[in-house]
């Protein structure tokens, strides 16, 4: 019974990784997780088993996923460096590591594999002809995943919209919109308005995880799900949910300026961070919404918390506030 509650995190240290290993915790998971730079080889904290191991090597991911029943691959390369290079080895190891274990594989999906063929609406099978170097590895990263679901296994993917939350790791919401740590002054906006952005709160997209593993064994062998989550219609809501917030705790309305993409065209470069940034502006040209029917109705309904409330949990989180 105990091999069937014992779930692995790879990327448990990010946003959405540590937020879905809290959440099987607190729903009476076994949860393991693996850190790279772990100054013990076990080490329990908050009810987690972290093991030292690097998601690069096969054997540490082996070894980590002994008797697991999932594995949730929520590993990226950090700050968007070297994605070529990094991002299919690391999924290599997880599905080799989940054959030998007989692990259900989840992954959190993005729009990056869907080209503008497909756009404004997003099913889940729509067509996957992306035209950037991340939109093509992450169709790769699914048809690894299609593959091994095909040899009786089982592979659950969440695609959502950009994430942002009070733990979230690299996210626009975070880099673009505002600047962590600080009193929020100004609100950067990337996108124009009348064009309408997915966003996706982290600890609701975590849930649905948590919710769709329940019913894992009702699933097909590949089940893919979107996320409704919040739907800015008009580019303009997610940033007056800040400027609302802002304004009942500071008692002054921050101002609103254009995201500077001028100066990102121009230090990209230099930099491989803002040259991956650069390469994803097309998703704020054009509006992408993204259908989220399929998980209706296997859950009944979609986890989504009010958005002023995911927005006030995110900046007290980010240290925004006062």
């Amino acid at each position: 019974m105990k091999k069937q509650q014992t779930v692995l995190i790879l990327g448990a240290t990010g946003g959405i990784g540590g937020e879905v290993a809290r959440q099987l915790r607190d729903a009476d998971w076994t949860v393991r997780a693996m850190k790279r730079n772990a100054s013990t080889d076990v080490e329990q904290k908050d009810g987690i088993t972290w093991l030292k191991g690097d998601a690069l090597r096969q054997a540490d991911v082996e070894k980590a996923a002994e008797k697991c029943s999932v594995i949730v691959h929520a590993v990226n390369p950090p700050g968007y460096k070297n994605w070529p290079g990094l991002v299919l080895p690391m999924l290599e190891n997880t599905l080799a590591a989940a054959k030998k274990a007989g692990a259900t594989i989840v992954l959190p999906g993005t729009v990056y594999n869907y080209g503008p063929d497909a756009f404004p609406v997003l099913y889940e099978d729509s067509p996957q002809q992306p035209q950037t170097q991340k939109g093509a590895i992450r169709v790769k990263m699914e048809q690894r995943l299609f593959n091994y679901s095909k040899k009786r296994s089982r592979v659950i993917i969440v695609r959502a919209g950009d994430f942002f939350g009070p733990r979230a790791g690299n996210n626009w919401f975070s880099q673009g919109l505002i600047k962590p740590g600080r009193p929020v002054t100004s609100i950067s906006n990337p996108g124009s308005r009348g064009i309408g952005h997915q966003w996706s709160y982290l600890p609701d997209v975590a849930r649905a995880m948590v919710q769709l593993l329940k019913n894992r064994h009702k699933l097909e062998s590949f089940a893919t799900f979107h996320l409704g989550s919040h739907w800015d219609a008009d580019g303009t809501q997610m940033i007056e949910a800040i400027r609302s917030v802002v304004t009942r705790h500071s008692g002054k309305a921050p101002k609103t300026a254009s995201f500077p993409w001028w100066l990102l065209r121009l230090l990209a470069p230099f930099n491989e961070t803002l040259r991956e940034l650069m390469e994803m502006r097309y998703l704020w040209k054009v509006p992408v919404r993204m259908d989220n029917s399929r998980i209706i109705a296997v859950l009944g309904k979609e986890p989504v918390t009010p958005l002023i409330e995911a927005v006030e949990e995110t900046l007290k989180g980010l240290k925004c506030l006062p």
